[in-house]
């Protein structure tokens, strides 16, 4: 997958896959985008209705969502990201996102995130547990996710149904509501009426929430 660095209208970079004609994150904003649809919709409101977060981000890309996590959470965090095409070091070492932050030890962080090994669990600190997995979304059902049992918070990160819309059918959304907590949610900056359809048909209550910068909608979904 050829990769190539772009940089979006707040000033963050994100990444453009040729071969897909899409990139990894908004380009009004990939830092405004990630805070809005998965911090503000997705973790902050997760954290009123569960004591822990069990998280699964399916498409951990560049670790901007894993890093804005680790930084805004104040419940103890257990995060799986799936991942199956891993961004290569030479360009994770260019990624500018740390530059427009202002938490304490950001690159530190941001380097610990990708150096972590794959496919086995590390301990950022005491309430916050990483596993990355290299594997596909089609394999959800079945993947070991170790450092937790059911996700009650899930980030879809996917590249777009456009791009891929193998990765937005019903059966994918069935698949990963078997493997949820009750009350857990789902939050993807796609608003697209086909993808609500497939995620009402797999069994989730569906709502509409304003989008980022340049998107008029987003869409949490709740089991």
């Amino acid at each position: 997958m050829e990769r190539e660095l772009f940089t979006t209208a707040d000033g963050t970079h994100t990444l453009f896959v040729k071969d897909l004609d899409e990139h990894y994150h908004s380009v009004h904003g990939a830092l405004q985008e990630s805070m809005h649809v998965f911090i503000n919709a997705g973790l902050i409101e997760a954290e009123k209705k569960f004591d822990s977060i069990h998280l699964l981000e399916i498409g951990f890309g560049t670790g901007l969502n894993c890093l804005l996590t680790y930084f805004n959470h104040h419940a103890a965090i257990k995060y799986a990201g799936i991942e199956a095409f891993p961004v290569e070091e030479s360009i994770l070492g260019k990624l500018n996102y740390t530059e427009w932050m202002n938490y304490r030890d950001s690159q530190k962080l941001f380097n610990n995130l990708h150096s972590a090994e794959w496919n086995k669990p590390v301990q950022l600190n005491i309430d916050f547990e990483l596993i990355k997995l290299n594997t596909k979304i089609e394999n959800i059902a079945s993947t070991n996710l170790q450092i937790f049992d059911k996700p009650n918070l899930i980030y879809f990160d996917a590249f777009a149904p456009s791009a891929q819309p193998e990765l937005w059918t019903e059966n994918i959304f069935k698949d990963i509501y078997s493997i949820m907590a009750e009350g857990g949610m789902l939050v993807t900056y796609c608003a697209k009426g086909e993808v609500k359809r497939n995620m009402k048909a797999a069994g989730f209550t569906v709502e509409a929430l304003t989008g980022s910068k340049g998107k008029r909608e987003m869409t949490r979904a709740t089991k």
